[in-house]
């Protein structure tokens, strides 16, 4: 039920002048968009016309007055034109009016029970084949009409008979379905000012016009034997198990319809999130006045929503206000309906059900395996039935899920070293015990073994498997340890904990904070297992091993866990600070500020320096991150944080004697005099840990005056829009201080 539109469109409240500006134009496009479907639809269920613009009417009038969206159109559905006509063939049309009656009286009932939030449980891959599907059994039975025929019972039926029909057409018939085709797709074609008529009015009229002046042999709507038709509802003879599907079916495609159509309809404007239980609890009471009434069955459309919003929608009332304009047309204006060809009435339908087959919709679900669902769905509806096809569809979809649940990935490989790591990700169930037994197969006796559970559910069984194979292993002379990343099962169930029905919850992977040295588990790696030899590091080097060790220390743990964090933000950082600090090795902003991904926007030099505006020697790498960080991040604080024991503040208090053999390092801490002057002009903060520290902590406070200088900070401080904050961090004592501008002051976190 997705839209393509990249627009978003603000809501405002309804008051009199925004009516009037916005609501009132976007009612009559919705309403020339919504008169053709809904006399389309009517034809494609077998319905009298008359029953279309009914439906069309409640829809925006009572649907549209009473609804949980401000700018959610209901009426007719195409999607729902299947159930219809099989319910029209089997009770006939008033008992069909009823079921709609009765129908609308479960969603009154649904919405009332606040259950709507559980119909968009249903999976999109079903609803879509659905709605495919629909389009192509549409299609295939108007093309019959467009050639001058009649459809049959069923899509195979059409598709058989569709060569002789071609060969048997109707050549007046074919040029109006032809012509009402043409004109739907190139209407797109043209210039904007020239796309004010909705296309499928125009392709009506373009038809009708055309039919008129030359004079064709096309049938005509009849609109007065559709009005002698209407009457009201009478009670359903037949077997009350169908009936009674009967109005489960249409009550549930057209809540789930409205539904899903409410959802796509939020992500086309920033306003206010729909209602989904007042929505649902509209549709209950449309429906049961259409039914009353002799209309069509009602759902949310998306196709009419879509354009509700595009023409510049701002509140219920454009909804309403269409209704109202069909209901002047219906009565003042009907006999125009007559001029229409029947032949372009199927035209549009066929157009529209093409339309429904989504190629966007296969994208989406491609990336999530559910093409089978939709197709399944899709081919279900169209070669044995729509209550047939959606549920083969939802039955796919929950062995699918049931699959994906019980799917377990087991990897066992050897190192270079002679251990083995072996990896089991998924939810461990007893259907993935003879995988998962096979795999631990593999592993050879007496080896050492690295086993990581990266698993978010175990049962006995599973338990058993993993346990009893590691005893045997260990009793044959190998050793396995095994190391948990999410929740501890293993280690639960080998406790004799109860593991059902608490869980427990999820915890940081292990030894993530620690140096690399500390992680080796007393085994470096060497380094020909881990890098390509051609560039492998110096002898004895354990750098690159470790980094590619942590490298895959991080897909093994942590990987897991952020990814739907970083996957959120793949396309587009949006940090609140801009943190400033120097490059020693031993201050890790993420961690000393317990900091995830996209807090931070991070500069990291000697001596954490922030040159000032136009200072000698020229640097602008510190100038472009404070540039950047507060013209396109628009940040809210910038940090300096300093560190004690800083080797720069050593250097400056020795008079550059350390820095002597490195001219580029000597050029670059020229950017500390300030510092080092301010340090000298001032007395000492209280704090008794010696001259170095308190230069560190000194030119903390210099580096925030320096920031200063750049025009666009001090105007923003200025603002009060950006604030700038000292941090110290005393390596030795693990303890983060917040600087005051002065007196220099510490106070610990």
């Amino acid at each position: 039920m997705g839209t393509d539109t990249k627009s978003y469109r603000p809501l405002a409240k309804s008051g009199i002048a925004s009516v009037l500006r916005h609501d009132l134009p976007a009612s009559l496009v919705v309403f020339l968009v919504a008169v053709p479907l809904s006399l389309g639809i009517a034809v494609a269920s077998g319905a009298p016309l008359a029953a279309g613009l009914i439906a069309a009417v409640v829809g925006g009038l009572v649907a549209g007055s009473l609804g949980g969206g401000a700018v959610q159109v209901s009426g007719p559905a195409a999607g729902l034109s299947l159930v219809v006509a099989e319910l029209v063939t089997t009770y006939g049309w008033r008992a069909t009016c009823m079921i709609t009656l009765m129908a609308g009286a479960l969603q009154l009932l649904l919405g009332l029970f606040r259950v709507a939030r559980a119909a968009l449980a249903v999976s999109p891959a079903v609803v879509h084949g659905m709605l495919a599907g629909v389009g192509v059994v549409i299609a295939l039975s108007q093309l019959h009409v467009v050639l001058g025929g009649s459809p049959q019972r069923s899509a195979i039926g059409n598709l058989v008979e569709l060569p002789q029909q071609i060969i048997h057409n109707h050549s007046h018939a074919v040029f109006v379905g032809l012509l009402t085709i043409a004109v739907l797709v190139g209407w797109t074609r043209l210039p904007r000012r020239l796309r004010i008529i909705p296309a499928p009015l125009a392709a009506l009229f373009v038809a009708s016009a055309t039919a008129g002046a030359f004079g064709w042999d096309v049938t005509r709507v009849d609109l007065s034997q559709s009005l002698s038709e209407w009457a009201t509802p009478i009670w359903p003879r037949g077997d009350w198990h169908g009936i009674i599907g009967a109005v489960l079916l249409v009550a549930l495609l057209a809540g789930v319809e409205s539904l899903l159509s409410s959802v796509a309809t939020d992500k086309l404007h920033d306003g206010k999130r729909s209602d989904l239980d007042r929505e649902l609890t509209a549709q209950g009471v449309a429906n049961m006045v259409t039914g009353a009434l002799g209309g069509l069955p009602i759902a949310g459309v998306i196709v009419r929503s879509t354009t509700n919003v595009r023409a510049g929608a701002r509140s219920r009332w454009s909804t309403v206000m269409h209704g109202l304009w069909i209901l002047v047309f219906a009565v003042c204006l009907g006999w125009t309906i007559t001029l229409i060809p029947m032949e372009a009435l199927a035209a549009l339908l066929v157009f529209i059900g093409v339309q429904m087959v989504n190629v966007g919709h296969l994208r989406n679900l491609r990336g999530h395996g559910e093409i089978p669902i939709y197709v399944v769905t899709m081919a279900g509806v169209v070669l044995v039935g729509l209550a047939e096809g959606v549920l083969l569809g939802f039955g796919l979809a929950m062995l699918s899920a049931l699959r994906r649940l019980t799917w377990i990935t087991v990897r066992a490989k050897p190192e270079s070293d002679g251990r083995w790591h072996v990896l089991i990700g998924g939810s461990l169930t007893f259907l993935g015990v003879p995988r998962l037994t096979s795999e631990l197969r593999a592993v050879p006796a007496g080896a050492a073994v690295e086993l990581d559970l990266n698993i978010d559910f175990m049962d006995n069984a599973a338990f058993e498997a993993i346990h009893t194979w590691r005893h045997d292993h260990e009793r044959g002379g190998g050793t396995v340890d095994i190391d948990e990343i999410h929740d501890e099962w293993y280690a639960m169930a080998a406790s004799g904990a109860r593991m059902f029905p608490a869980k427990t919850p999820p915890r940081a992977p292990e030894r993530w904070w620690l140096p690399w040295a500390h992680r080796r588990r007393g085994r470096p790696a060497p380094a020909s297992s881990l890098v390509p030899a051609q560039h492998s590091p110096a002898e004895g080097s354990p750098a690159v091993p470790d980094l590619l060790a942590g490298a895959r220390e991080f897909h093994r743990r942590t990987a897991p866990l952020i990814r739907p964090f970083l996957l959120a933000m793949a396309r587009k950082q949006d940090p609140s600070h801009l943190f400033i600090t120097c490059a020693d090795s031993r201050v890790v902003p993420n961690l000393i500020t317990a900091s995830g991904p996209g807090d931070l926007f991070t500069v990291r030099n000697i001596g954490n320096l922030v040159p000032r505006l136009g200072a000698a020697p020229p640097d602008d790498s510190v100038a472009a991150a404070i540039e950047y960080a507060t013209g396109a991040l628009n940040i809210r604080t910038i940090t300096v944080c300093g560190h004690s024991g800083c080797g720069a503040m050593a250097t400056l208090l020795s008079g550059y004697e350390k820095a002597t053999e490195l001219p580029a390092l000597s050029r670059w801490l020229h950017h500390g005099n300030h510092s080092l002057a301010r340090f000298i002009a001032t007395e000492s903060d209280g704090v008794d840990d010696g001259p170095l520290d308190r230069l560190c902590r000194v030119n903390v406070i210099q580096q925030l005056e320096n920031l200063r200088t750049y025009p666009q900070v001090d105007r923003l401080v200025r603002a009060g829009r950006l604030q700038l904050v000292g941090l110290y961090f005393d390596i030795g004592t693990a303890r983060v201080h917040v600087l005051e501008q002065p007196p220099l002051t510490a106070s610990p976190l």
